[in-house]
Formats: C-alpha cells, sequence, structure tokens
C-alpha cells in the first residue's frame, strides 16, 4: 500500500527536463528515502531481505 502511494505519486511530482535543484526537489528526495525506509522495516518485519536497490 505505501509503495503504492509513492509509485502513484512520484510522476506528479518529479522535477522535468533540467530544471534546477529546489527546496522542492529535496522534500521530494526526503520522502522517497522515507518511503524506502518504512518499506525496509515492514519487510523486515516479515522476516524479508530489502535489496539495496532496484
Amino acid at each position: 500500500m505505501t509503495a503504492d502511494a509513492l509509485l502513484g505519486f512520484q510522476h506528479v511530482v518529479l522535477p522535468l527536463g533540467d530544471e534546477k535543484p529546489s527546496a522542492a526537489h529535496r522534500a521530494r528526495l526526503a520522502l522517497a528515502e522515507a518511503a524506502g525506509a518504512v518499506l525496509a522495516g515492514g519487510l523486515s518485519l516479515l522476516g524479508i531481505s530489502a535489496p539495496e536497490h532496484l
């Protein structure tokens, strides 16, 4: 459910073209990292190891 929410949301907010990094970009990166931490924690509780990179 968390992954589905992030995947549906990320395509709308990712930077386009040669846009310079801004506070919004940093916030989006922080959101992606937080979602990854939540997903890895949930997998760990289930006894499944998460890959380092997809």
